[in-house]
């Protein structure tokens, strides 16, 4: 079972808007609203591959409601803490014209620690032994810079491994906890050790660096330039196949929805690699964050490049 850990979701409203300009009027020519969130789009990718999977959510208020109705249409099973307050609503800019994905994202409402005490309690109820656990997203307002290093310990007591998608402070105390896997892009990962990595090999001896404090192995995302796969014994490069773009939103979780799925299939490091990659840019040709079908993640499989490093 991988259970995927939502502690800020969101209502994602995507909007077309062609020619998008500052200080204008611009004009909406499509919309879609889509339940969301890191943890939220992971389940979504998971279930449209085949795994079984269960998010947990904080929700509060009308926004929450919707967020629970989407994602039972979805049939994608969600246990959720009602909490005070109004879950988010972000808005995400297409603009086909000028080629951009604008992110204009709400912060959230604050959740007190007994609220959060009380999800996690639920999460580590629920696992069994050999459960993979996502963390994924912003933590909510508020909420204190270790959570997901607490969350990590408390799922790995439990028995689960635990795959952490988060960035800065939040990212790096986590770390410390010991992560089975985390997935940094590069700028954040340069973040984490105080240098620019102009090359794939000071990429590689970063994600080292981070290994060496708990982790087992990292994913670097770099965008256009593929990701790399850093395990103890080698590191992979991936290059992705050439795609339409639909949305880059939940472009990273679909590619962390492939590696829990794949690892807990038991598929091999090569295999995990081209699905997951092969994910990430079948949902990048979709609109808003809706998950992309089984049978185009399949067909783009065979154009995933891998060479070992």
């Amino acid at each position: 079972m991988i259970r995927t850990v939502c502690l800020n979701p969101a209502i994602d409203k995507t909007v077309h808007v062609p020619g998008f300009a500052l200080d204008e009027v611009n004009r909406i020519t499509e919309l879609r609203v889509d339940a969301g969130g890191k943890g939220i789009n992971v389940s979504k990718v998971v279930d449209a591959l085949g795994g079984s999977t269960r998010a947990y959510a904080l929700l509060a208020g009308h926004a929450g409601e919707i967020i629970r109705s989407l994602v039972e249409e979805m049939g994608v099973e969600l246990v959720s803490v009602d909490v005070p307050g109004e879950t988010r609503t972000n808005l995400k800019v297409v603009d086909a014209e000028l080629h951009t994905n604008t992110d204009i994202n709400e912060p959230g409402s604050p959740v007190s620690a007994e609220d959060l005490q009380r999800l996690l309690d639920v999460v580590v109820a629920d696992i069994e032994p050999g459960d993979t656990v996502v963390l994924a997203g912003s933590i909510c307002k508020g909420a204190p810079t270790d959570t997901y290093a607490t969350w990590v310990r408390a799922c790995r007591e439990a028995g689960a491994k635990v795959f952490l998608d988060a960035d800065g402070a939040v990212l790096d105390a986590g770390i410390d906890a010991g992560p089975t896997m985390i997935k940094p892009n590069d700028h954040e990962l340069s973040g984490m050790v105080g240098r620019e990595l102009p090359e794939l090999a000071d990429i590689d001896a970063a994600a080292r660096e981070v290994m060496a404090r708990g982790v087992e192995w990292v994913c670097v995302s770099m965008g256009g330039e593929g990701a790399l796969f850093v395990t103890p014994e080698t590191t992979y490069r991936a290059t992705s196949p050439k795609v339409k773009v639909g949305s880059t939103v939940g472009a990273g979780d679909s590619v962390v929805a492939a590696i829990a799925y794949a690892q807990d299939a038991g598929l091999s490091m090569e295999e995990t690699i081209r699905l997951a990659v092969a994910t990430g840019a079948a949902n990048v040709s979709m609109s808003g964050t809706q998950a992309a079908p089984r049978e185009l993640v399949d067909s783009l499989l065979d154009q995933v490049g891998i060479e070992v490093l």
